[in-house]
């Protein structure tokens, strides 16, 4: 078994998300002046940790936002950056570039929620989901080839046990002081939305207490972060996911004014 940390941050600000229209895939923005300071106070926030891998959306606001962390960062500047073009956002077909109150009149008149209306040329749900659960995939396999030759637990160790519940003190490294091995991805807010949904209602993910699902479910804001522990086991069919905790789900304490200011 092996068990790893995985941090999800979502890109910085560009001036698309200021203006509030929708950029999907085909607009590939470049960070805004505020989103260099929420990426670089992100950067700040997380710099102790080390980042053994990193994964990346190969959209240029997700690539200037790892690049800008890993540059603050004391102990990953070396890590390789991997783009993957599954970590990009959903695409929104006819309604990117557009304001994002036009896919609610579009949903609306089609008599559905916006958050599960598909707009013309788009990508449903389903399909950034399948997207993610492909990924997902990989990253386990990928997990165990680089770091699973030495279990955590032994191998004649009776059943699985449980891993314990992390401790969480509102600090960068919460859940991660004993976890070495520890992944970054940096994604995109509905991407990201729908991959929280995923771990947490068909993967099912031990939430720490007090964590209400409309917190679970809310969108996430530029550079927020999320992180999930997840303990892996090899099986004849592949690795699998037995356990996976959430420690925090859209943390923006970095977005505090004190970190805004030392990241200027």
């Amino acid at each position: 078994m092996l068990s790893f940390a995985l941090t999800i941050v979502r890109h910085g600000e560009t001036q698309y998300n200021r203006d509030k229209l929708l950029q999907g895939q085909g607009i590939d923005t470049l960070l805004s002046d505020t989103g260099h300071q929420q990426a670089a106070a992100a950067g700040q926030y997380l710099r102790d940790l080390h980042f053994t891998n990193v994964f990346v959306s190969n959209l240029q606001r997700a690539v200037q936002t790892a690049e800008i962390i890993l540059g603050n960062n004391l102990h990953s500047s070396a890590t390789e950056m991997i783009s993957d073009p599954l970590l990009r956002e959903r695409g929104f077909g006819v309604a990117e570039g557009r304001p994002k109150e036009h896919l609610k009149n579009m949903a609306n008149a089609a008599g559905q929620a916006c958050r599960d209306y598909t707009p013309p040329g788009g990508e449903t749900l389903e399909q950034v989901k399948t997207r993610f659960k492909k990924f997902l995939r990989s990253l386990y396999q990928r997990m165990l080839e680089e770091h699973g030759s030495g279990d955590q637990r032994s191998a004649s160790t009776s059943g699985p046990s449980e891993p314990e519940q992390p401790v969480i003190a509102g600090l960068a490294n919460d859940g991660v002081q004993s976890v070495p091995v520890h992944t970054l991805i940096v994604s995109h807010g509905a991407f990201i939305r729908v991959s929280v949904r995923h771990l947490v209602e068909d993967l099912q993910c031990r939430l720490p207490a007090g964590l209400k699902m409309s917190q679970v479910f809310s969108p996430c804001p530029n550079t927020g972060i999320s992180r999930f522990i997840i303990t892996l086991r090899r099986e004849e069919s592949g690795p699998r996911a037995s356990h996976i905790q959430c420690v925090f789900i859209n943390r923006k304490d970095h977005l505090d004014d004190s970190f805004m200011s030392d990241s200027r």
